[in-house]
């Protein structure tokens, strides 16, 4: 019987690989990325996912506020959903989670899902930039990749995750808080 969750019956060699970044610093976090987590596996397949880390908030410019601890995690989908497409899925889970546009960037969310790889595809538009332009400078981001995907190589810069992730600033403010989800468990489907 096909889980109609994971699209468990599409041919492998029609879709996609995707890296994405999931991040929460409100409410329940954990809970945050597990339900995001659950959200995308009904539209795409989930195929894996990193340990989730504690990691300081990027400083939002003009604001002497602190704000909570992120916890951070990778992940590996694939889909036939295009980039755009796959955008629009990441912005309605975001709001359906009680994500409220602020204006400010990098303010305090439930929940942020950001797409870093698209296949090799080279991409910038008004709403999407992939691979993902800031990814190269931000350790919450290269620290779980590097987990799950080490030899996955910058197409614009040339460079495998592992090498970003050992070079990239702010590494000491990434701590590993615990271990990967059972995707399985989440995408109800053994892998």
């Amino acid at each position: 019987m096909q889980d109609e969750r994971c699209y468990c019956e599409r041919r492998v060699s029609e879709l996609a690989i995707v890296y994405l970044c999931l991040g929460s610093n409100l409410g329940e976090r954990e809970e945050n990325l597990c339900q995001a987590l659950t959200l995308l596996s009904l539209k795409v397949n989930l195929d894996e996912v990193s340990s989730i880390y504690e990691t300081e908030p990027v400083p939002i410019q003009n604001r002497d506020k602190e704000q909570p601890l992120f916890l951070n995690l990778a992940c590996q989908i694939t889909t036939n959903l295009p980039p755009v497409e796959l955008l629009h899925l990441a912005k309605e889970i975001e709001t359906s989670m009680g994500r409220v546009p602020s204006g400010q960037i990098n303010s305090p969310r439930p929940i942020d899902i950001d797409i870093l790889f698209y296949d090799n595809k080279l991409m910038e538009t008004q709403n999407l930039t992939i691979p993902h332009p800031r990814l190269k400078d931000r350790a919450f981001v290269l620290i779980p990749l590097a987990e799950i995907a080490p030899d996955l190589v910058h197409p614009k810069l040339g460079k495998s995750i592992a090498q970003l992730a050992n070079n990239v600033e702010g590494q000491k403010g990434v701590r590993k808080y615990k271990g990967g989800f059972d995707v399985s468990a989440i995408c109800g489907r053994a892998l």
